[in-house]
């Protein structure tokens, strides 16, 4: 089996390379994290439209370009050397990931074309505060009421939460346990009962917030999947994102290894 990129994955990453040269060097990432975004919305603007990054493994049918996991991680590798201010992992790698893996035809055609685009941010709301990533580590609990779920509780580390438009939030029913009674569900981040706030890290280049839910209100359309059987889509949204998160860890490594390796023959 041949481990390699093959050209036209090399010839992306040689663009990205090109193009992030010029958009996210030292003063530019220094930039976005001082800004109250955490990222330039001009620069996101044009990785989205011109580039089409974000809509790299959204299929053709819903505005994307159809490529895949490979291409994703060539991607982040790219951007990991450049440490990319933008809400790339969070939009693409957390929310699209999870609309393609749990989402039913209509849930996808309403909302990936405009993840596509870069007209929508999206995020995965999930987790709670000791940091697990088991199905114990869902803070959200629902509640059954005439034909529709409530959620309260809260995620207290949603990456990009204080930005993205559509939360995919980790729910779990009152009174359940382990991976049984989980659901995922597509909440607006203005819905009523939703309260975010950014949270100050010593990492400024990735932002991250608590996302509360008091009493939230959603319909039986909003869920992704069948109720209380979300586990298994959420665990493989999660695998696939942290393939992604691997990949620019290993791009910023490297840029590591050769930053030093050039002061060291100086």
């Amino acid at each position: 089996m041949h481990f390699a990129f093959t050209d036209e994955q090399e010839a992306l990453r040689d663009a990205a390379r090109d193009f992030l040269a010029e958009h996210s060097g030292s003063e530019a990432v220094r930039a976005a994290m001082e800004s109250e975004l955490g990222y330039d919305p001009g620069v996101w603007k044009r990785i989205a439209t011109e580039l089409g990054w974000c809509g790299v493994i959204v299929p053709e049918a819903y505005g994307g370009i159809g490529l895949g996991a490979v291409e994703l991680t060539a991607l982040m590798e790219v951007m990991g050397e450049s440490l990319l201010c933008a809400p790339f992992f969070s939009s693409v790698c957390l929310g699209a990931t999870a609309l393609l893996v749990a989402g039913d035809e209509a849930q996808k055609r309403a909302h990936l074309p405009a993840i596509a685009e870069g007209a929508r941010l999206a995020t995965l709301a999930f987790g709670e505060a000791r940091a697990r990533w088991d199905a114990e580590a869902i803070g959200v609990a629902l509640r059954r009421d005439a034909g529709e779920s409530r959620l309260t509780g809260r995620a207290p580390q949603v990456i990009d939460g204080h930005c993205a438009e559509l939360l995919v939030v980790a729910a779990r029913e009152e009174g359940s346990a382990g991976e049984e009674g989980v659901s995922l569900f597509l909440v607006p981040a203005d819905a009523t009962g939703v309260a975010r706030r950014p949270l100050v890290a010593m990492d400024q280049t990735r932002r991250r917030a608590e996302i509360a839910f008091d009493d939230v209100r959603v319909p039986d359309s909003a869920r992704l999947g069948e109720e209380g059987g979300g586990w298994p889509a959420l665990r493989k949204s999660l695998d696939l994102a942290a393939i992604a998160l691997a990949a620019e860890q290993v791009g910023g490594a490297q840029r590591c290894l050769d930053l030093s390796v050039a002061y060291a023959k100086e």
